[in-house]
C-alpha cells in the first residue's frame, strides 16, 4: 500500500467505548487571556497532512478565552547537549570483550550443578542486570534441574528446613512463570501457634529473601501475607540494631525501601553493581561483564535518544504548544524503564512519541483548551479524519496532524513488518483516552467531585496506560492471535491492572500539589469525600490498591493461572510500566518536576558511564 494513501486516507471505521503516559503537572496554575494564533509557518515535521492556512482558522476558537497557564519550567535537557552525548563504549573491542565473558558466564552457568548455588547464581545474574543475554540457559535450569526435579511430584526442594534457599526457588520460579504453592512455607512455621518460627529471625539473609518472596503473591494466599508481615517486623528490628555486616544491612534497608518485585531493573543493576563490588563471594568476571554491559547498553540508549530529540525538535511543539509540558527526556526515561534491552529500539522510540503526545495533548485538555474546543478535538480524534481539523484552533491543528500522523506512521510499521492493519486498534485507543480526558474536563469546568468509583472508573484509562499497551502489543507481538486482539481491545485484566498501579502511583506523587494549584479532584480527595477519612487514611488506602493490583498481576506471570493470551514479553512489560509508575512517583512528580530525583536518575542510566573494574 502506498504511504502517502495509509497516512491520508480515510481508514477502516469501528465502534467507540471508554474501556503512556499522562503523568500530572506540578507548578502553580495561573490565569490569563490569549490570543488565538492566526500566523505562522506548519512544522516540517507534517509529512503527510498539513493544517489548514491561517485564514481558515475556525472561529471556533475564542480569541479571548480565559485560559489556565501551569507555568511549566521550561527543559532542563536541550537538543544539543542530548546531540553531543558519546561514549567511549562501542566498537570492535568492546564487542569482542563481551562476546567472550558473555561465553565464559554461560560456561559457568552450566557447570554449577548444586541446586542452591545454581538459584543463587541466576539471582546474581538477574540482578547484576546481564540475564537477558542467558534467558533460554536459564529457562533450561529452572525447568529441568529445579522444578521437574524438585516440584512435580517429588517433594519441595531442600527437605533441610532452609528458608533461604527455599524463598529463593519460590521466587525465581514464580518470576518466570511457574505455579509454586506456597504451602511450601508451612513448614517454617509452628504448628501449635500458627505462626513463623521465631528462631528464624537469626537467618537475616533467609528472612530477607522471605520477603522478597513474599511479594510475589497472588490473592487470597494468606501464608504468603503473613511470611510478609513476620519477616517486615524482624528485618525492620535488624536495622535497628548495631550491624557489623554493611552489605547485609545495606541489602534490608534497600528491600524495605521498595521490594525487588516492585523494582525497574536498570536502576536496580546500577545499584546491586556497586554493592556486589564489596562482596567477599564477588566474582571479577562477572562484575567486569556487568559494568562492561551496562556502559555498552547505555550507549546504544543514548543514539536511541538522539533520534527521538532530532523528532521532538521537528514537531516545534515546544515553540508552538508553550503551555505544555517540554518532557522528551522523560518520556524517553519510562521507556528505558519498561524494555531496556539493546535490540528493541524502535519499541523505545516508538514508546517515547507516545508517551511525548500523550504529555502534550493530557495539557491541552487539563490546562489550556476551552471546553467548546475540547470537545471539538475529541470528535476529530474519534472520527480520525484530517478534514476535521479544519474547526479546530490553531494550536489544535499541530496536536492532531502530528498525533494522526505519527500513529499511522506506526500502523504502517506493523503492516510491512507483520501484514496487519492496527489502525483500528489504536485510533479507538486515542479516542477512548481523549474522552476520558474530556469527561474530566466537564467535572473541572462544572464544580463536580465524582465519587471515588467513578472517579476509578474513567482515571485508570485518562492515566494512558491502555493506548501504550495498544501500541507495544503490535510492536513486540508475532504472530498476532485473534484471541489476543479480543483481550487487547476490551482492555483485559492485565492492562487494567498495569494501568490501575499507574493511576494510583501517580495520584500519590502529584494529587497534593494539583489540588493546591485548583485541578479537579483525584483518587485521595474522591475517597476522603466519599468516606470522611483523613488525608493519611486515604493515603494508605491507595497503598493497599496498589497492593491488590500486583497480585492481579502476578496471576497474569503464572501460565497456568493467567487468563490472557499475550506472549510472556508483553506481560513483563505490562509489569515493568508498574514498576516504573512507582518509580516515576516515589518522591512525588518526577515527571513533570525534572530536577530533583528524575534528574539524578537519568544522569545515571543515561548520560554518565560507571567504572569499569578490569
Amino acid at each position: 500500500m502506498d504511504l502517502h494513501l495509509l497516512h491520508a486516507s480515510v481508514l477502516p471505521t469501528t465502534s467507540f467505548s471508554i474501556g503512556v503516559l499522562a503523568p500530572s503537572k506540578m507548578p502553580m496554575i495561573t490565569y490569563h487571556l490569549v490570543r488565538s494564533r492566526t500566523s505562522g509557518s506548519v512544522p516540517r515535521a507534517f509529512k503527510y497532512c498539513r493544517a489548514t492556512s491561517s485564514e481558515k482558522i475556525s472561529s471556533h476558537s475564542d480569541i479571548n478565552a480565559v485560559r489556565r497557564s501551569a507555568n511549566y519550567h521550561p527543559p532542563i535537557w536541550h537538543d544539543d547537549y542530548i546531540q553531543s552525548l558519546r561514549s567511549e563504549y562501542v566498537g570492535e573491542s568492546c564487542t569482542r570483550r563481551i562476546e567472550k565473558l558473555r561465553g565464559e558466564v554461560r560456561t559457568m552457568l552450566h557447570k554449577v550443578v548444586d541446586p542452591s548455588q545454581q538459584l543463587e547464581l541466576i539471582d546474581i545474574i538477574q540482578r547484576l542486570g546481564i540475564s537477558y543475554h542467558f534467558e533460554s540457559d536459564i529457562r533450561t535450569i529452572l525447568e529441568f534441574s529445579i522444578y521437574n526435579i524438585n516440584y512435580q511430584g517429588r517433594g519441595y526442594m531442600c527437605k533441610k528446613d532452609n528458608l533461604y534457599a527455599t524463598a529463593l526457588a519460590f521466587r525465581l520460579l514464580r518470576q518466570h512463570g511457574y505455579s509454586i504453592p506456597q504451602e511450601i512455607f508451612n513448614r517454617f512455621k509452628n504448628n501449635e501457634l500458627g505462626c513463623f518460627e521465631q528462631s528464624l529471625c537469626d537467618d537475616i539473609k533467609g528472612i530477607l529473601c522471605l520477603y522478597e518472596a513474599s511479594f510475589l503473591l497472588i490473592e487470597g494466599e494468606s501464608v504468603l501475607e503473613e511470611a510478609r508481615d513476620f519477616a517486615t517486623k524482624t528485618l525492620k528490628e535488624f536495622i535497628m540494631k548495631l550491624n557489623t555486616d554493611q552489605n547485609l544491612s545495606a541489602m534490608v534497608s534497600h528491600a524495605l525501601e521498595l521490594p525487588l518485585h516492585w523494582r525497574i531493573q536498570r536502576l536496580e543493576a546500577m545499584w546491586f553493581i556497586d554493592v556486589y563490588r564489596s562482596r567477599e563471594d564477588m566474582n571479577p568476571m562477572l562484575l567486569e561483564f556487568a559494568e562492561l554491559d551496562f556502559n555498552m547498553v547505555q550507549a546504544v540508549h543514548q543514539e536511541d535518544l538522539k533520534q527521538m530529540s532530532r523528532w521532538w525538535s521537528n514537531t516545534s511543539f515546544g515553540e508552538n504548544l508553550s503551555f505544555a509540558r517540554d518532557r522528551l527526556m522523560e518520556n524517553f526515561l519510562w521507556t528505558v524503564g519498561i524494555l531496556f534491552q539493546p535490540g528493541f529500539g524502535y519499541n523505545r522510540r516508538m514508546l517515547t512519541k507516545v508517551g511525548s503526545l500523550i504529555t502534550a495533548i493530557d495539557d491541552v485538555y487539563d490546562v489550556y483548551g476551552t471546553l467548546d474546543e475540547l470537545e471539538l478535538f475529541t470528535d476529530a480524534v474519534e472520527r480520525w479524519d484530517v478534514n476535521a481539523i479544519e474547526q479546530l484552533p490553531y494550536y489544535m491543528q499541530i496536536c492532531f496532524l502530528c498525533l494522526h500522523n505519527s500513529v499511522n506512521e506506526m500502523a504502517f510499521d506493523t503492516l510491512k513488518e507483520k501484514g496487519l492493519n492496527s489502525i483500528r486498534y489504536l485510533k479507538k485507543a486515542w479516542a477512548d483516552l481523549c474522552k476520558t480526558y474530556l469527561l474530566e474536563a466537564k467535572w473541572y469546568y462544572s464544580g463536580y467531585t465524582p465519587s471515588f468509583q467513578e472517579y476509578i472508573e474513567n482515571a485508570w484509562i485518562s492515566v494512558s496506560g491502555p493506548v501504550m499497551w495498544v501500541h507495544v502489543y503490535f510492536a513486540i507481538t508475532n504472530p498476532i492471535t485473534k484471541e489476543a486482539l479480543g483481550c487487547l481491545e476490551e482492555y483485559s485484566k492485565l492492562i487494567h491492572c498495569s494501568s490501575m498501579i499507574l493511576r494510583l502511583a501517580d495520584d500519590l506523587g502529584t494529587s497534593k500539589a494539583e489540588l493546591e494549584r485548583g485541578d479537579a479532584p483525584k483518587s485521595i480527595q474522591c475517597y476522603m469525600n466519599d468516606t470522611g477519612a483523613s488525608e493519611q487514611d486515604a493515603r494508605e488506602y491507595i497503598r493497599s490498591l496498589i497492593g491488590t493490583m500486583w497480585k492481579k498481576l502476578n496471576e497474569e506471570r503464572t501460565t497456568n493461572i493467567s487468563s490472557d493470551p499475550f506472549s510472556e514479553k508483553f506481560v513483563e512489560n505490562a509489569m515493568n510500566l508498574a514498576r516504573m509508575s512507582q518509580c516515576m512517583y516515589q518522591h512525588g512528580d518526577g515527571h513533570g518536576v525534572e530536577y530533583r530525583e528524575t534528574k539524578d536518575r537519568v544522569l545515571a542510566l543515561l548520560i554518565h558511564p560507571i567504572s569499569v573494574h578490569k
